[in-house]
């Protein structure tokens, strides 16, 4: 079973971008911090564009947030790099015939709309400026010294 971590790494280069302004943010160097290739940050950081949530210049490694990161929510993340994804999928393959294979689709389907809804109210709860005071947070607590890292997460605590 694969799974997508599109989401997650557009929260991860958001979170990159407004903790590391002023620094290098080219593809190459936030995708030494996603693990990922160049690409694939870039694939990211378009959608991210189209939908406004980022500004950046073709040719220029300078991108930052469009609005303040309290004002982006963890939904307007996710529809902007999913937005036809659903987080709960049903096996579509089940035996017909079956009584459960036969039922379960409709059954698990209705449960699942229930709990995506759920989660993407959640989502609309959660901003962007959480998930970075949650990072600083995590790092103090990680490395107390904040070796290399204060004047970073400073601003987020």
């Amino acid at each position: 079973m694969k799974h997508s971590v599109k989401f997650s790494d557009a929260i991860h280069i958001m979170s990159y971008i407004e903790m590391y302004q002023g620094t290098d943010l080219s593809s190459d160097t936030i995708a030494l911090s996603v693990t990922t290739n160049p690409v694939s940050v870039r694939k990211i950081m378009s959608q991210l564009k189209k939908s406004g949530l980022i500004i950046s210049k073709n040719g220029k490694a300078e991108p930052k947030l469009a609005r303040r990161p309290d004002t982006i929510t963890l939904y307007d993340i996710y529809k902007s790099v999913a937005p036809e994804e659903k987080i709960f999928h049903v096996d579509e393959t089940t035996e017909p015939a079956c009584l459960i294979g036969g039922n379960i689709q409709t059954v698990l389907n209705q449960t699942y709309d229930t709990w995506q809804k759920k989660v993407e109210d959640d989502m609309k709860q959660t901003t962007l400026s959480m998930i970075i005071e949650g990072i600083a947070q995590a790092e103090q607590q990680r490395n107390p010294e904040r070796q290399g890292n204060e004047e970073r997460i400073a601003p987020y605590l």
